[in-house]
């Protein structure tokens, strides 16, 4: 049976983790890899941070939680000397309020100091310099089993990834099969997309990506005609501005540096008996009542085959405090923390 998209997945993750970039040439970035993120009308399968170690480094004071476009506008901003929030930040284009209250919840995560200034007015001044982390964004759209009908939905999709240039690189995984010319289907992807064929133990550059423009404004296909006789209607579009596609770049590394790739256990059962990581150094779930992988549309809670783990596991400590489960999850949370 061909290994699920999901599993997959998980092991292209890995490998980027571990030796990305694909080129073989040493790196000079921190690495962080993180799983199924994007925007609002686009989520793509895997996410590579080239980060500046030193940035990383500095950024690791915000704390391990994700900073949100409010709490972004605030600590990026935030002076160094006492002052009134609104003379100190630049205008948001929405009200306000909301940026009071994100004063407020940033004080309240030791983001910046608040206080009470004249006529009751909020002050604040940062307690640390937001740095400068990320160099580069690479997206990876997971395809094992890439034929003709995906290969066509896949290069729309690209097509829209390169126009914007919302990410540094878009590349496609699918697995190797071996032949002369892996069956990825040039023809159906744009030339800017890069390809990497999968194998059991490496994995190899069918094609280079080409860098996108990320500092120019970007076209944002809203609607384009199907390409057949019937079809006569106009393409609709609109532009991204430079400025939207930065802050909404680094919202994005802001959600990959919390989440990671590991965090696919959060919405699995790992306090079912059977749930198993066979290798912690790749996680992948294994079920002992299957016999086999499995997903995450598979391990949840609805499954025939899950047995809880008794209560005197997770209360007494048994043999580990909180249970099996809780230690698997732990393990991969300090995993995703030691990446960081």
């Amino acid at each position: 049976m061909d290994e699920p998209e999901f599993l997959f997945e998980l092991r292209v993750c890995r490998w980027a983790e571990q030796y990305w970039p694909p080129d073989g040439e040493r790196r000079d970035s921190a690495v962080l890899v993180a799983r199924q993120l994007g925007t609002r009308g686009r989520r793509w399968d895997t996410i590579v941070l080239e980060c500046d170690p030193d940035g990383l480094d500095a950024r690791a004071v915000f704390g391990e939680e994700r900073l949100d476009s409010d709490l972004l506008h605030v600590v990026q901003h935030a002076p160094a000397s006492w002052a009134w929030y609104r003379d100190a930040l630049p205008d948001p284009g929405y009200p306000w309020r909301y940026v009071r209250e994100a004063v407020h919840e940033a004080a309240d995560r030791g983001l910046v100091e608040t206080r009470d200034g004249t006529n009751g007015r909020i002050e604040l001044r940062r307690k640390y310099r937001y740095p400068e982390w990320v160099r580069r964004i690479i997206a990876i759209e997971n395809k094992p089993d890439l034929d003709a009908s995906a290969a066509r939905v896949l290069g729309d999709q690209l097509e829209r990834d390169v126009a914007l240039g919302l990410a540094d690189e878009v590349w496609v995984a699918t697995r190797a099969t071996g032949a002369d010319v892996e069956p990825a289907l040039y023809e159906r992807l744009p030339v800017e997309a890069g390809i990497l064929a999968v194998g059991d133990d490496s994995v190899d550059v069918a094609w280079n990506a080409t860098s996108l423009a990320v500092d120019a404004p970007g076209t944002r296909i809203l609607e384009r005609p199907s390409g057949n006789e019937h079809d006569q209607s106009a393409a609709r579009f609109e532009y991204a501005d430079p400025a939207w596609k930065a802050d909404k770049r680094l919202q994005i590394a802001e959600r990959a540096y919390e989440r990671g790739w590991r965090s696919f256990v959060d919405t699995m059962r790992p306090d079912c008996r059977h749930f198993e990581l066979r290798d912690p150094d790749l996680p992948l779930p294994y079920c002992a009542a299957k016999g086999r992988h499995v997903t995450a549309g598979e391990c949840r809670h609805a499954c025939s085959e899950r047995s809880p783990e008794p209560p005197a596991w997770r209360t007494n400590g048994w043999p580990i405090e909180g249970g099996p489960g809780a230690a698997l999850k732990r393990l991969l949370a300090d995993q995703r923390a030691s990446r960081r």
